[in-house]
């Protein structure tokens, strides 16, 4: 039987230890095309170059594993590998690891899920995966395991057309279980701080933030299970529609 074949990015760049933890936890049982960011992406979200041109170059080729960088989004890398860098359209798309969580509302600006919302509008099975630490030198030995378990039950049951999995780790040695949750509510506040260049004179804003939530009581969701120790998995789909939205409109006058 032959290998999976994979198509992995990120929103760290091709350097980051989450992706190469990754490469190395998958290298035995797939094959594997990586095309990443040549640099860091985060908050790139779904974006894509439509007005400047894109580089993707060849940095190894091995056995089971040809990677790419692209001077693109995590979006442009995904649709790159697919439209032009694989032999065949792949058994299943990767984001991460990541460096840092992306549960809550987070999913919206995040480029690893952008990664896995770009598989999803494919319909190919995609999953994303974060550690809920932001340090370069981030432990990921904990998480290496539950990533080949769900990978490889995903692999066998496939997902329903678009939609994927965001997967996120508390930053912990031992995980109490795994708990498939509804998105949390939550919201950035305090957003922009204004500072003054050192020049004296001209002002810039920062960006900072208070991230709040708004149901920390509420056990169904991703941040009740990650802050009691357990992996949250949000199944997430494409179809944004709000469907209790639309049936109260469903006798609204809009004529003019």
């Amino acid at each position: 039987m032959s290998k999976p074949l994979i198509l992995i990015s990120n929103d760290d760049g091709y350097q980051a230890k989450g992706l190469h933890e990754l490469i190395q936890a998958f290298r035995a049982v797939a094959e594997l095309y990586v095309v990443a960011p040549d640099g860091g992406r985060s908050g790139a979200s779904c974006s894509i170059h439509m007005f400047s041109t894109v580089r993707c170059d060849l940095i190894c080729s091995e056995p089971d594993l040809t990677m790419y960088k692209c001077s693109g989004s995590p979006t442009d890398c995904v649709k790159l590998g697919i439209h032009k860098l694989l032999p065949r359209t792949p058994d299943l798309v990767i984001g991460g690891i990541n460096h840092g969580e992306n549960s809550a509302s987070c999913v919206h600006y995040s480029g690893t899920m952008g990664v896995v919302m770009e598989g999803a509008m494919k319909n190919i099975p995609s999953i994303g995966f974060s550690l809920c630490s932001d340090k370069s030198d981030a432990d990921f030995a904990p998480v290496l395991p539950y990533v080949l378990k769900i990978t490889n039950t995903v692999l066998q049951k496939g997902l329903l057309p678009w939609t994927c999995l965001n997967v996120n780790f508390p930053n912990l040695p031992i995980y109490r279980g795994v708990k498939v949750c509804r998105q949390a509510k939550a919201v950035w506040t305090n957003e922009w701080e204004e500072r003054t260049h050192p020049n004296g004179f001209d002002k810039y804003y920062w960006m900072i933030g208070d991230y709040v939530h708004l149901e920390p009581e509420a056990e169904d969701t991703d941040l009740w299970a990650l802050t009691h120790g357990y992996v949250s998995i949000t199944p997430t789909q494409v179809d944004m529609t709000a469907y209790l939205q639309k049936e109260t409109m469903a006798d609204w006058n809009f004529g003019v």
